[in-house]
């Protein structure tokens, strides 16, 4: 792929960014010509690697380090990429741990983490980069939910309730946003190959791509593709698009 330019100009700043769905939409974003903060907690290696990888292909990019459950860590977040690359256009929420529970065995700590990761980060970084956006008059905040948020999905009430919480923090931005030139919008993807879905089929004993009709899973340059056309549709708002292989039609 070559950089199309469409987001010339704009800065994105994407969590969770250094493996995974996370990492195709940072590097997407970049090849459509933004300049691109790469998230990461613990793996620092693997982001620099995406930052390089879109710098040989003369794109913009930079790491960009923190526990998305702490908000300190989320300001400190922010500011390194205004101070770095410029003020976020692009705000793609992503991070957040996926560990599979059931009701008997999940405990306040782990369902506060989850809620913390996925939701009140959310949330927090949102509330940080509006003000910049309404200013601008220019903005795009994407939230990446589940279909679990619909179906009940796989992997606990824990990480189902937090992603179903984002569809509702959507919603409620969109509409309190549109007129700013703010558009917010969630994608829900569901067994797309990344680590965590591959932890999930072992734990299952295997054969979680043939619960769907399309017989495979999912890929994350897939989910890329459904952000990047999110982030440049200027009327769409509001909405939570499945991205699922026909697993869960509605």
């Amino acid at each position: 792929m070559t950089t199309t330019a469409t987001l010339a100009g704009r800065v994105a700043l994407v969590t969770g960014a250094s493996r995974g769905i996370g990492r195709a939409v940072a590097a997407r974003l970049g090849l459509d010509g933004a300049r691109v903060a790469v998230g990461y907690h613990r793996r620092r290696d693997d982001a620099v690697e995406v930052c390089r990888w879109l710098e040989a292909r003369g794109c913009e990019a930079m790491p960009v380090g923190g526990d998305v459950a702490e908000p300190g860590d989320l300001d400190s977040m922010v500011d390194a990429v205004e101070a770095g690359i410029g003020p976020v256009d692009v705000l793609v929420s992503n991070a957040g741990s996926v560990r599979r529970l059931g009701l008997d065995e999940l405990g306040v700590e782990e369902w506060d983490r989850t809620m913390n990761e996925h939701l009140r980060a959310a949330f927090l970084l949102a509330r940080r980069v509006v003000p910049g956006m309404r200013s601008r008059h220019w903005g795009r905040l994407v939230f990446v939910s589940s279909a679990a948020a619909f179906t009940g999905g796989l992997v606990g009430p824990h990480y189902t309730a937090a992603k179903a919480g984002l569809i509702g923090l959507m919603r409620n931005l969109a509409a309190a946003l549109a007129a700013d030139g703010v558009t917010v919008n969630a994608v829900a993807p569901a067994l797309v190959d990344t680590e965590a879905v591959r932890r999930l089929d072992e734990a299952a004993g295997g054969g979680l791509a043939g619960r769907l009709p399309m017989g495979r899973l999912g890929r994350p340059e897939e989910v890329a593709d459904l952000v990047s056309a999110i982030v440049h549709n200027a009327f769409m708002t509001g909405q939570s698009v499945l991205l699922d292989g026909g697993l869960h039609p509605r």
